[in-house]
Order: C-alpha cells, then sequence, then structure tokens
C-alpha cells in the first residue's frame, strides 16, 4: 500500500474543470453538488460520466434519478461552486434556476450545460460512476473555473492564475 495523502496530493497535479451536477430527488426538491471527476467518454452515442463519494448526502437521490444535468462553471462562478460543495439543503436558495426536460434543475450562467439521461451507475471503490447520454447541451464563450492542487484556478494567456482558498484537507 501506499500513503492515501500522498496519492490525492499526486492527484492534485492533475488539473480538472469545476462542475455542478444537478438532479431531482424522490420527492421532486433539486438536489445539487460540486464535482471535478468529469469527463467524455463517446461521441457517438454522446456519453459523459462523472463520480460521487458514497459517503455524500445527495448519493440517495442520484441512486434513483433518471435524469441529471452537468453545469461547466464559468471563471467567475467559484462562488457557486463552493455553494454547492457544502452538505445543505437550500443550495438554489435565491438563484435562477429553470427545469430541463428531463426535470433535473438548470443553473444559470454556466460555460457549458449538459443534460443527461442515465444510461449506466458503476460502483468505483468508494465512488458510484454514473455515465450519461447527453440530450442536448448548450455551451458559451466563457473562460472555465479549474482546479489544480486543492485551489481554484482560471486560464490565463501565460499560464494558470490562482485564486481564492485552499480547501481543507488540500495540498
Amino acid at each position: 500500500m501506499f500513503d492515501p495523502r500522498a496519492f490525492r496530493d499526486a492527484l492534485g497535479h492533475f488539473a480538472t474543470g469545476v462542475t455542478i451536477v444537478t438532479t431531482r430527488d424522490a420527492e421532486g426538491e433539486p438536489v445539487g453538488v460540486t464535482v471535478n471527476s468529469f469527463a467524455s467518454v463517446s461521441l457517438e452515442p454522446p456519453l459523459v460520466l462523472w463520480s460521487l463519494a458514497k459517503k455524500s448526502w445527495s448519493l440517495p437521490a442520484f441512486q434513483q434519478a433518471g435524469h441529471f444535468a452537468v453545469h461547466v462553471l464559468a471563471s467567475d462562478q467559484q462562488a457557486l461552486s463552493d455553494r454547492f460543495a457544502r452538505a445543505s439543503t437550500d443550495k438554489f436558495g435565491g438563484l435562477d434556476v429553470v427545469e430541463s426536460e428531463g426535470g433535473a434543475p438548470l443553473l444559470a450562467g454556466c460555460a457549458a450545460v449538459f443534460e443527461c439521461s442515465v444510461e449506466h451507475r458503476y460502483e468505483g471503490g468508494d465512488h458510484l460512476i454514473l455515465v450519461g447520454r447527453v440530450l442536448n447541451f448548450s455551451s458559451a464563450e466563457q473562460a472555465p473555473l479549474l482546479f489544480h492542487r486543492g485551489r481554484y484556478a482560471v486560464p490565463d494567456t501565460e499560464g494558470l492564475a490562482f485564486f481564492g482558498r485552499r480547501l481543507a484537507g488540500a495540498a
């Protein structure tokens, strides 16, 4: 075995985008979580994937949901990322939200949004891996919000410009 902290630190060298994934729970209430484990899988058919920690408070909603939406955050949406990263029941309060055809809440101002139906769910160690078939998408010419070595970053003409605070437990 190797040191889990050292492993996490090494993984942090891979810069990722920051997303919020939304759905509705069994009672129809909106649920959302900040995620950086998002990737494209296939163009034909159009598939994307993301993963959710099994200890996440939102796990039951995503285990039963038939649809979800992935929001690729724009560089000016760090506060939104922080809001959805916390365990809370009022993440959507005061936000401008519309509903996708599949019922997932859609957030405004994102660099891209992918509306998906659940194609597969896989066990992945301490995470649940969800594969979605993209039913609709939109994108805007906005710089994305990135995450690298425990900090937010935005693209810059000369590399990465870091800003924001380090997350608790991050390198």
